[in-house]
């Protein structure tokens, strides 16, 4: 019989209680990821049937809830990876500074979302009002997340940026206001 020496019992027996400790955090913190996965699915769902019922407008909704979904499951991954016994303060860190870093590049098209929002949130106008904004004047055809399009009286299509909207003065003409609500 090939006995083991006490020195190869005790490095197997440390790696027996290793990969039980680690193997219970990992499955743990898989098992957290799957939960909070149907969780945020969930989540999703319900902002989604909450606006529709509230009535907000259409271009809002299906942004809002994929806002929700990935909200949830950041807070999910960051809980996980604690689980698994991975420090999350550097990691929470880093996401902020890349975050700051990715909105100071995207400053513009951030401006057109948040105008957006406003624009849609406010009314100011709705879709088929004539609105003079932005230096442009014509028919609202749409109102979205980064955009407005104009139809002139000569029937040309314009898209004016949001942003460009909302920082400046919007005429409404009183006789061609929509009936449209």
């Amino acid at each position: 019989m090939n006995q083991f020496s006490a020195e190869t019992q005790a490095v197997a027996l440390s790696l027996v209680n290793l990969i039980t400790a680690w193997g219970l955090k990992v499955i743990g913190a898989i098992v957290v990821l799957l939960i909070g996965r149907v969780v945020a699915g969930w989540a999703r769902k319900l902002v989604r049937r909450m606006l529709e019922g509230a009535k907000v407008d259409p271009t809002l909704v299906p942004f809002l809830a994929s806002v929700t979904y990935y909200l949830v499951m950041a807070m999910v991954v960051i809980a996980s990876l604690s689980m698994a016994g991975i420090p999350t303060t550097s990691l929470v860190a880093v996401f902020g500074a890349t975050g700051l870093a990715v909105a100071l590049a995207m400053q513009g098209t951030l401006s057109n979302i948040s105008a957006g929002v406003m624009l849609l949130v406010y009314r100011p106008f709705r879709v088929g009002d004539y609105v003079e904004a932005g230096g442009n004047a014509g028919t609202v055809n749409a109102i979205g997340l980064f955009y407005t399009l104009l139809t002139t009286p000569d029937n040309v299509q314009i898209i004016v940026p949001n942003s460009v909207i909302y920082g400046s003065t919007i005429s409404l003409s009183p006789s061609k206001r929509s009936t449209i609500s």
